[in-house]
């Protein structure tokens, strides 16, 4: 299972950046734009780790914290306070009242993530790190290499073929419709027919599978998508 964060803070810019940057470290992330919200997300989700900030509205990130710490089921869960506060006695008071850490906007990401992972280390929480490499029979993916062999065999993609490719693999087993490919690799923002990724997948499939082998890693689900089981 993914480390679950939850991000509370009222500036949709920061929220967007901090979970954008965080799940492509791995973690699963979800957020709240004011305190009472932020705390009910909190009871619900029972997350591994809060980012909180201190200026919200209708109730302060230090009345969150305080509500968060007499929670009997959220007393234990690690909490970063983010704030534009850079005033020590402001620090102090946030880690008096129970906050595991403190970071003072604007702030590094780079920085915010090893704040991160040396807090949830202390807590034994664990990380899981993305496996750089997926397969299936001969089929192997280098993520970090970005290359795609079978058996001993080198093939060459282009990038949108890779992309989906990938995407299957890291929902093996799972029906993706066209409308879902569509949106994670072309981008919202793109306009064209689903058409597109059926086109794709041939492509794809003529360069992975041979003409004896067909639909061996990608299988067709009718009127709905693709998947690799």
């Amino acid at each position: 299972m993914k480390v679950k964060v939850l991000v509370i803070d009222d500036e949709m810019h920061i929220v967007e950046l901090l979970k954008f940057n965080l799940e492509m470290s791995n973690y699963e992330v979800d957020y709240a734009y004011d305190g009472i919200d932020g705390y009910i997300k909190a009871r619900e989700l029972k997350p591994d780790l809060i980012l909180l900030d201190w200026m919200l509205p209708n109730i302060s990130g230090i009345d969150v914290l305080r509500k968060i710490r007499s929670d009997k089921e959220l007393a234990n869960t690690p909490v970063i306070m983010l704030t534009a506060k850079n005033m020590e006695n402001d620090k102090v008071e946030g880690l008096e009242f129970g906050a595991d850490d403190y970071m003072t906007k604007p702030f590094s990401i780079k920085e915010l993530l090893a704040r991160i992972g040396t807090v949830l280390r202390r807590c034994n929480i664990k990380v899981k790190t993305k496996e750089s490499t997926l397969s299936i029979g001969d089929l192997k993916v280098d993520l970090s290499k970005h290359e795609v062999y079978k058996g001993s065999e080198k093939i060459e993609l282009t990038l949108k073929e890779f992309e989906l490719l990938k995407l299957l693999l890291e929902n093996k087993g799972k029906v993706l419709s066209r409308n879902y490919l569509l949106d994670k690799i072309w981008g919202y923002e793109y306009y064209g027919e689903t058409r597109t990724v059926d086109v794709h997948i041939r492509y794809l499939r003529k360069k992975i599978e041979s003409e004896n082998e067909s639909d061996k890693y990608i299988q067709t689900i009718r009127g709905v998508g693709y998947k690799i089981d």
